[in-house]
C-alpha cells in the first residue's frame, strides 16, 4: 500500500512552491479599502478568490498564475485603454483555504470592503458555487477561469461566467473517443470519483459515456477526498475492467495511479480528470504517468491567436518564462478570463473605480461576449442548464507519452496515436 502524498509534500517535491514564482507578485489582500464610488482611480481593482492553501492549493496556484500572467501582460503594455487613457490592473487576491464558506466570505470582503470592479473565480467548483450568490448580491461581474461543474450554471447565476465548458459536456465524449481510438475494442469499464462538486460530476459524465459507448459498467463508486485508496483500488482490480475512469483533482489522481500499481493491476486504459495536463502530474509519477489519458480544451500548439497574447505558442512561451513550466488548459483559461474582462472594460468605456450602475452595464457586455482568442472561441450560453458557461469549445482527448501531454483525438487535433493497451507497471 502506497503512502499518501500530502498537499504540502506534493507542492514541495514537484515544483509548485519552487523558485518563489507562485507567491509573487500578486497582492494578497485582507480587509480594508473603499466601496468604489465610480471614477477617480488610476487602477482597475480586480478581485480573485483562490485556493492558495488547503486541500486544493496546487490547483489554486495554477489558476493564480493564469490570472497573474494576464495582469502582468496588460500592465507591461501600459494598462487597459479606456477613452484614450491607460489604466493599470491590480489583483486583489484572497485565500479561501480550499473551503467554500471561507470563499463566500472572501468574495463578500472583496465586493463590500475592497470595492473591486470585477472578480475572477476560484479553482474549484465548490468554492465557485459559494461565490456566485455573493457576486449577484453586490452586482460584481465574476469570470471563472477554472470551475467546470455543471452545478455552477444550472441555477443561472446572473453575474458569473465560465471560460471552460462544464465537464458534463466533455467527459462522456472522452470515453467514446477512447473506444473509437483503441486498437482493440474495450468492453468493460469502472468509474470512481471523489464525492465533491466537479469530481462527482466528472464521474457521472464518465458513467454516461460508458453507457453511450456500449461498455459494461463493472463498478461505480464515489468516496471522500481523504479516503484510503488501497481498498478502492483492490475492488477495481478484482473487477478487471478494460478502462478505469477517475473524477478528481491533481494529488488524488496521482495517488490513484500509485494505488492501482500497488494492487498490481494495470487496466488497458486510465482516464483521469482534472490534473494530468499540469506538468506536476508527470513529475510526480515518472514512467508510471505514461499512458494516462485526460481531457483538455486547449493545447499550447493550437493554431489560435489574438491581439492580447499573440499565438497560443507565444502565450505558452511567456507562461514558461514567467513560471518555469508549461501552461495547462486551466492556467490558459484563467488568462483568457482576464482577456475577456479587458475587452469588456474597453467596450464599457468607463474609468475605474466603477459605480454599481457601471458594473451592471459591464455585466451586460460580458453576457454578449462572442470573440476568438488564443484559447479558442468564447461565447456564453444565454439560457438552459449551461447559462453563462462557454459552450463553444470542444474536448480534446490527451495522453501522457514519454512525459509529455499529446493530443490523441479528435483526428484533426491529434499529433499522436493513442497507446492502448497500456504496458504493465512491471515492464516500464
Amino acid at each position: 500500500m502506497s503512502t499518501p502524498v500530502t498537499r504540502r509534500q506534493f507542492m514541495v517535491r514537484f515544483g509548485a512552491l519552487a523558485g518563489g514564482a507562485v507567491l509573487a507578485p500578486s497582492v494578497l489582500s485582507a480587509c480594508g479599502g473603499g466601496s468604489g464610488g465610480g471614477g477617480g482611480s488610476d487602477t482597475f481593482k480586480i478581485g480573485a478568490v483562490l485556493e492558495l492553501s488547503g486541500e486544493s492549493a496546487t490547483g489554486g496556484q495554477v489558476a493564480k498564475r493564469g490570472y497573474q500572467l494576464w495582469a502582468d501582460t496588460v500592465n507591461k503594455a501600459g494598462g487597459i485603454e479606456v477613452g484614450g487613457k491607460k489604466y493599470k490592473v491590480e489583483l486583489k487576491i484572497q485565500d479561501c483555504q480550499s473551503q467554500p464558506s471561507v470563499g463566500a466570505q472572501a468574495a463578500e470582503r472583496l465586493a463590500s470592503q475592497e470595492g473591486v470592479d470585477a472578480m475572477f473565480g476560484s479553482y474549484t467548483s465548490g468554492v465557485q458555487i459559494a461565490m456566485n450568490p455573493i457576486c449577484a448580491k453586490y452586482k460584481v461581474p465574476c469570470i471563472a477561469g477554472s470551475a467546470e461543474s455543471p452545478a455552477n450554471w444550472k441555477d443561472q447565476p446572473q453575474f458569473t461566467y465560465g471560460i471552460i465548458p462544464a465537464v458534463d459536456l466533455t467527459a462522456a465524449k472522452a470515453v467514446q473517443a477512447i473506444v473509437d481510438s483503441a486498437s482493440s475494442k474495450p468492453t468493460t469499464a469502472a468509474v470512481i470519483g471523489v464525492n465533491e462538486p466537479f469530481s462527482d460530476d466528472t464521474a457521472l459524465g464518465f458513467q454516461q459515456g460508458v453507457k453511450q459507448s456500449g461498455l459494461q459498467e463493472v463498478h461505480y463508486s464515489l468516496f471522500p477526498a481523504n479516503a484510503d485508496l488501497a481498498p478502492i483500488a483492490s475492488v477495481v482490480a478484482d473487477k478487471n475492467p478494460d478502462i478505469v475512469a477517475v473524477g478528481g483533482h491533481d494529488v488524488m489522481l496521482v495517488d490513484v495511479v500509485k494505488a492501482l500499481k500497488a494492487a498490481r493491476f494495470t487496466p488497458k486504459a486510465i482516464i483521469e480528470h482534472y490534473g494530468i495536463t499540469d506538468a506536476s502530474f508527470a513529475k510526480a509519477l515518472g514512467k508510471d504517468a505514461d499512458g494516462v489519458l485526460g481531457i483538455s480544451v486547449w493545447l499550447p500548439d493550437a493554431p489560435l491567436e489574438d491581439k492580447v497574447f499573440g499565438k497560443a505558442s507565444e502565450y505558452a512561451a511567456a507562461f514558461k518564462k514567467a513560471y518555469g513550466s508549461e501552461p495547462d488548459y486551466t492556467a490558459a483559461g484563467c488568462s483568457t478570463a482576464g482577456e475577456v474582462l479587458q475587452l469588456a472594460l474597453q467596450q464599457l468605456g468607463e474609468a475605474p473605480s466603477l459605480s454599481e450602475d457601471a458594473k451592471v452595464k459591464l455585466n451586460g457586455i460580458l453576457a454578449k461576449t462572442d470573440i476568438k482568442t488564443f484559447y479558442g472561441q468564447v461565447k456564453f450560453a444565454q439560457d438552459g442548464d449551461h447559462f453563462h458557461d462557454n459552450t463553444a469549445l470542444s474536448p480534446i482527448l490527451v495522453q501522457i507519452q514519454d512525459g509529455k501531454v499529446v493530443a490523441v483525438d479528435p483526428p484533426d487535433a491529434s499529433n499522436s496515436k493513442m497507446i492502448y493497451p497500456l504496458k504493465s507497471w512491471a515492464k516500464r
